[in-house]
């Protein structure tokens, strides 16, 4: 990473006599009264979700006007590079958090302070309302870590190597930090005789043993889970991670730097030779979780397990779900505008993501990081902007409007009560993620390679191994 992509959040000074400049990227218009407009580029909300941030911004700097486009997700990134590489980008827009380094080169870091103008009054017996220059202080690191959940403050602090070694700068700010969660067919739950969904992961696999059911030739009729394959399954990688980190995987070296799997000399997966064995997926130092963890999440596509559920040939796991062919589907808090859409009578709810018994809870972060481009030029409104729309008095118009749970740690406590949200602002505190790399799309391709070969060779040791050297060669 070149360090005149991302500059320093540690520089604190600047010259007074740039005052309408900004310190870092492309800095401003001279007069910073004179009209300014932001482009900003999203993907799935439409401009209505950001209605009320974004007039409550305009009416404090009137000469502001925020030009707000969603995109479609299919064409979102292509069209992103190329518009920016055209210098006809937008100003801000939104990457994913597994995309931070990706996008590192098209990325303007957060300076110490923005210099833009707001309204005062002036006068006493005639008053007028005026633009005044403000230069202000942004958020240090401190503040940072104050405001936001964890995993945030480990996505968006980007290590940047200068002359004088090595300082952290801040690559953007999110709204809302999405989580894994379990979605259930009340219906076929009620049917089964289950009161409950499951806690855990030795639960779930009781529960779907009994809410599967298959036709004369043993193919599959009713699906537990849909669970166990690589294409046919909704964030496929976000769910195997989840379960290897939860098992107690280390998914990266010490640095974060890479991909990182050791299997012990001799080692025989528990559970592997014995057909119908319900897989531990922690067992001290007797097991590697790795292997382990990626046998039990392949044991519900495994015909000769108990657990057996779900095959390639099933429907996407989302449509099976619509269509209630499964009990139970793991997604984020964006699937369900889908499924109310797609299936308004459908009776489902949802729970917390299962957990491994007596082991550290955790759950999966998959989440937007809101971020300036490097050839703006209007850097320090930019920023200015999202520091306003992702600040506690603003941001909560938007999570509801949107309907998706809080990144502010201060903000959690206000949806707890909330029968959709709940579950996922109570998971946002344990949310990890792992990948750090420069290409999170070739990564994937990788770790889908290994789910879907997982059942099919000798030696799963190495087909790990070899998602290792795929995935490090991202780094």
């Amino acid at each position: 990473m070149q360090i005149k992509k991302f500059l320093p959040l540690g520089i604190l000074f600047c010259s007074l006599l740039l005052i309408g400049q900004g310190c870092f990227g492309g800095g401003g218009s001279a007069a910073q009264s004179d009209p300014v407009t932001i482009s900003y580029w999203r993907v799935f909300d439409g401009e209505d979700a950001f209605r009320d941030i974004i007039s409550a911004y305009e009416a404090q700097h009137p000469n502001v006007n925020i030009d707000y486009r969603k995109l479609r997700f299919d064409e979102y990134e292509d069209e992103l590079i190329r518009a920016l590489a055209e210098d006809r980008g937008p100003d801000i827009f939104s990457v994913q958090n597994t995309k931070i380094n990706e996008f590192s080169t098209l990325i303007d870091s957060m300076p110490s302070q923005v210099t833009v103008s707001e309204q005062q009054v002036r006068g006493t017996l005639q008053r007028e309302v005026v633009l005044v220059n403000q230069t202000k202080p942004t958020l240090n690191t401190r503040q940072l870590k104050d405001r936001f959940v964890d995993q945030v403050i480990d996505d968006i602090l980007v290590p940047v190597q200068t002359e004088s070694g090595t300082v952290e700068v801040v690559a953007g700010l999110p709204y809302s930090v999405d989580t894994l969660a379990l979605y259930y067919n009340k219906d076929l739950l009620n049917a089964a005789g289950i009161p409950t969904p499951p806690k855990t992961w030795t639960e779930l696999q009781t529960q779907v043993t009994a809410l599967t059911s298959y036709d004369a030739g043993g193919e599959i009729e009713q699906s537990g889970v849909a669970l166990g394959t690589a294409d046919n399954i909704e964030r496929a990688v976000d769910i195997a991670s989840l379960i290897m980190m939860q098992a107690g995987t280390q998914m990266t070296d010490e640095r974060g730097r890479s991909f990182k799997y050791h299997r012990p000399r001799g080692f025989i997966a528990a559970g592997v030779e014995e057909p119908n064995a319900q897989v531990q997926l922690y067992d001290g130092e007797k097991t590697e979780p790795a292997i382990n963890a990626l046998t039990f999440y392949t044991d519900f596509a495994n015909p000769v397990k108990e657990a057996y559920s779900w095959d390639a040939d099933m429907p996407n796991s989302l449509e099976a779900f619509v269509n209630g062919e499964t009990a139970f589907f793991f997604g984020y808090s964006y699937h369900a505008p889908i499924i109310e859409t797609s299936a308004p009578k459908l009776n489902y709810a949802v729970s917390h993501m299962p957990q491994i018994a007596g082991s550290r809870e955790v759950h999966f972060a998959n989440y937007w990081i809101e971020t300036v481009a490097s050839n703006t030029d209007v850097s320090d409104w930019a920023w200015d902007f999202l520091l306003f729309a992702t600040s506690e008095e603003q941001v909560p118009s938007y999570l509801a409007r949107a309907n998706k749970p809080p990144a502010l740690s201060n903000l959690i406590g206000s949806q707890l009560d909330n029968e959709f949200l709940g579950v996922f602002a109570e998971q946002v505190l344990l949310a990890d993620s792992w990948y750090k790399g420069e290409d999170w799309d070739r990564a994937e391709v990788a770790m889908l390679d290994m789910i879907r070969d997982f059942l099919f060779v000798d030696d799963v040791g190495d087909l790990i191994e070899l998602a290792q050297r795929k995935v490090s060669q991202t780094y």
